[in-house]
């Protein structure tokens, strides 16, 4: 299993409990396809360095987890499905 880490942006307009939910439904996706989630960072309500689809704010949220090789692509596949993310990231770090 490889180590990973992954970044994204939720709209900004979203209730906490919206958010909190969407934070579950990707930590559930993690762990369903057989990975374990090591840590989920809420960083919160940040300003963009760039407007994205008139949105000037976002909520970050990291997560770094371990995983076989075929889950971010599943991952990335999920966030683009989904309309609440502005922007994510998927990046295999070093053992």
């Amino acid at each position: 299993m490889n180590k990973y880490e992954t970044l994204y942006i939720i709209t900004p307009e979203l209730e906490g409990e919206v958010i909190k939910a969407c934070i579950d439904k990707f930590s559930g996706i993690i762990t369903a396809n057989g990975g374990v989630i090591e840590s989920v960072e809420e960083w919160g309500l940040k300003h963009l360095a760039y407007p994205i689809d008139y949105k000037t704010d976002g909520y970050y949220v990291l997560v770094n987890f371990e995983a076989a090789p075929e889950l971010p692509r599943e991952l990335e596949r999920n966030f683009k499905n989904d309309e609440r993310i502005l922007r994510f990231i998927v990046v295999r770090k070093e053992a």
